[in-house]
């Protein structure tokens, strides 16, 4: 029998297969516990106005196109007056660390507007969220907002801040161009603070960013602008984009080329459209005439070429000006200076001529003249009342003339060189002290070299009239002049060189005044009764000067004659020379300068009879030299207690025959008297002797009585008029010697009856 193997024998064990399978659920479940809790998003609430669009476990939220969350649950907010809808959302955990106080939620939707469609892609996923990250303390409650939040300032690019007085078309998304590319869009809009401009956000793309300078100038590129006038059409558009949803377009001036880059914390201005754009630097003009004047239409012209464009035109409070504002070209800005003057050019018909004839085809406009570059900045003006005078720096020749009256000249009243026109009147002014006017002329360059010192100017305006008792001269220096003035001038002189840049000459009255020559004089009078500039002085009955000006002495006690001695001025402009003035005399016994009734006073004169050296002051003699010169005859003084109606020249008169006459009178030393100078006449001195009585005769005497009747008593006719003095001699012892040079004798105010029949025999002198 075969042996068997023996079995080999061990304990038996407590443990069993069976219990791996719940440790292996133990370590699948840990696992899945771990991941489940690992996967688990962070659960937020976001607050929305309005639900629409937001479904639950379906809405996703979507950063940069990826989803980082699921809408979980919506309920409705019962919290406050305006009821909304709160999204209870679960973010994944990775993005806790972004969900910050400043974190955005919004809804994206379709949206159509006439800067875009936006959200298109949500007609294929539906609406989403997205969310902009922010910064601050960790948050879990939010408030959506109602739109896509502007680009964050943060983003690569330039961003700026651009001013306009009011926003138009312009909307977020509005694009920006460059030379009508597309470089960047507008992000935002608000009221500035004070609520006077809008504050537009506008971001530009980093490969575009260097294209924005300093000096670079924005313009509001919306639609179409159309400007229509007489002469033409323009039709200007940005783009199609543009014309739509509105944009912004810019450029740098091509004279700022070189400006440095921009500073992007300071603000452009929008200009309203390209043309204020270019013409971009804005100047404020006080105008006192605005009439025909258009805002956005009327144009700014610098000799026939337009700088700039009237934006605006408001009346002042007193309506009797207006205040303009101007928008000019960038390349004038250095010459807007003190000196620029405006003014409004409108057409004008005078005698001097048309003017302004271009705007009855353009309109009225306002036309500049730039001041001198360098000067001192200026953009607040106030415009003339017309054009100013021609430019200094215009060729030809400008000189000023002085005139005391302007006549009927004007400006553009022709200057004339035998009856050729030179010239130009170009303005007029007073001098600083109001004497004068000053007249400022220009010589066309061809002709300036008729002009020198030794030149002579006149007024050749309208007609001359000249004449008296022997007839009537008319002159006048053309028809041009006739109608609108004129200046005409003469050079006698070939080779007189010009002492000033702007020479100065005297405007003559006319041609005779210009040419004549002499020595001036003044003259002093007591007044200036009938004299007056153009007065002649006379010497026998020949002109030999004229006076050219009548004025008051600086005290004011006398008047000045400033007068030309053109004949022999070397024989009356000297010491010793009497000038008085030749008054009418009437009377009925004499009448004497009946002639100057028709040609009015004028001025005699005495040239001196030895020459004591010349001599241009002079006193005027009161009465002709002949009254008061030494006579011939015998002085006598009469003493009366008052002068009566006797004054000089009056008669002396013997037996009623004129014998001498009074030649001055004053009072005596103590003015109880009056002593009255009488001359008698060398043939009648024997009849006065220290017995001869003196009595006035002046007037009549009347004796009344009731039975005799009424005896009038006078002289002469002669001495009724103008007074006179009678005397008488006695017969005898008691004629006594004959008088003394100088002796006095009283004046009696009537005569005794004894006196009228004294008749002694005297013989006469020879």
């Amino acid at each position: 029998m075969t042996d068997l193997p023996k079995a080999k024998t061990r304990p038996a064990s407590n443990w069993s297969a069976i219990w791996v399978l719940p440790l292996i659920a133990l370590v699948i479940g840990g696992w899945l516990g771990w991941r489940a809790y690992n996967e688990t998003g962070i659960e937020v609430q976001v607050r929305f106005e309005s639900g629409e669009g937001i479904q639950a476990n379906k809405t996703e939220v979507v950063y940069k196109g990826m989803s980082i969350g699921k809408v979980k649950s919506l309920t409705l907010d019962d919290a406050g007056k305006s009821r909304g809808v709160i999204a209870t959302i679960e973010m994944n955990k990775d993005v806790g660390q972004y969900l910050k106080t400043s974190t955005r939620f919004w809804l994206v939707k379709p949206s159509v507007t006439m800067a875009g469609i936006t959200g298109l892609e949500t007609l294929v996923s539906g609406n989403y969220v997205a969310i902009s990250p922010g910064e601050g303390e960790s948050a879990r409650r939010f408030k959506a907002l109602a739109e896509e939040p502007p680009l964050s300032d943060s983003k690569p690019g330039l961003h700026l801040t651009i001013k306009a007085d009011r926003l138009g078309s312009l909307n977020r998304g509005s694009p920006v161009f460059y030379k009508q590319i597309q470089v960047g869009q507008v992000k935002s809009y608000l009221l500035s603070e004070d609520q006077s401009t809008v504050e537009i956000k506008v971001y530009i793309e980093p490969t575009y960013a260097s294209l924005v300078r300093k000096h670079t100038r924005f313009w509001n590129a919306s639609g179409v602008s159309i400007d229509a006038n007489l002469s033409g059409v323009k039709i200007r558009s940005e783009s199609l984009a543009s014309i739509v949803a509105g944009g912004i377009a810019f450029a740098t001036p091509e004279n700022r080329q070189d400006s440095p880059p921009t500073d992007p914390s300071l603000p452009f201005r929008l200009f309203e459209d390209f043309d204020a754009a270019q013409a971009g630097i804005r100047v404020k003009v006080k105008l006192g005439d605005f009439e025909g004047l258009q805002a956005g239409h009327t144009p700014v012209m610098y000799k026939g070429i337009e700088v700039g464009t009237l934006k605006g035109l408001k009346v002042d409070s007193d309506l009797s000006s207006a205040t303009a504002e101007l928008t000019l070209d960038p390349l004038a800005e250095d010459y807007l200076v003190e000196g620029t003057q405006f003014w409004v050019v409108k057409p004008s018909i005078s005698l001097a001529g048309i003017t302004g004839l271009e705007a009855l085809v353009k309109g009225n406009y306002i036309a500049v003249r730039p001041g001198d570059k360098g000067s001192a900045p200026k953009r607040d003006f106030e415009a003339r009342a017309k054009a100013p005078p021609l430019d200094l720096r215009a060729p030809g020749l400008h000189l000023v003339l002085f005139t005391e009256n302007l006549g009927s000249l004007e400006v553009g009243s022709p200057i004339l060189y035998k009856q050729v026109k030179v010239g130009s009147v170009q303005s007029y002014q007073f001098s600083r002290r109001k004497k004068q006017l000053l007249i400022g002329v220009h010589i066309e360059k061809e002709y300036e070299g008729l002009v020198n010192a030794s030149t002579r100017f006149w007024n050749a305006s309208g007609i001359t009239l000249t004449g008296g008792l022997n007839g009537i001269q008319v002159k006048s220096e053309s028809l041009q002049s006739l109608m609108a003035g004129g200046i005409a001038f003469d050079t006698p002189e070939a080779t007189a060189p010009l002492q000033k840049r702007i020479p100065r000459f005297h405007l003559f009255a006319d041609h005779e005044e210009a040419t004549q020559k002499g020595t001036v004089v003044t003259i002093k009078l007591d007044r200036a009764d009938g004299l007056r500039t153009g007065t002649p002085i006379r010497y026998k009955g020949l002109d030999v000067g004229k006076v050219e000006d009548v004025d008051l002495s600086d005290d004011l006690q006398s008047v000045l004659l400033t007068a030309r001695i053109t004949e022999v001025p070397e024989r009356i402009a000297r010491a010793g020379s009497q000038f008085w003035v030749v008054k009418p005399e009437l009377g009925l016994i004499k009448t004497s300068n009946l002639e100057t009734l028709v040609t009015g006073q004028y001025i005699e004169v005495q040239p001196a009879a030895k020459s004591l050296g010349p001599q241009t002051s002079f006193v005027a003699l009161p009465q002709p030299p002949e009254a008061v010169a030494q006579e011939a005859g015998l002085s006598l003084v009469l003493s009366a207690a008052r002068r009566g109606s006797l004054k000089t020249g009056v008669p002396v008169t013997y037996r009623e025959i004129t014998v001498g006459k009074v030649t001055g009178y004053e009072l005596g030393q103590t003015a109880d008297r009056v002593l009255i100078h009488i001359l008698i006449e060398p043939k009648y001195v024997p009849l006065v002797r220290s017995g001869t009585r003196f009595w006035n005769s002046s007037g009549f005497g009347l004796d009344y009585s009731l039975f005799k009747g009424a005896t009038v008593r006078t002289e002469s006719l002669e001495t009724l008029i103008q007074g006179g003095i009678a005397f008488a001699t006695p017969d005898g012892e008691r004629m006594g010697n004959p008088a003394r040079v100088q002796q006095t004798f009283p004046l009696f105010d009537k005569f005794e009856d004894e006196w009228l029949v004294w008749a002694p025999k005297i013989p006469l002198g020879k």
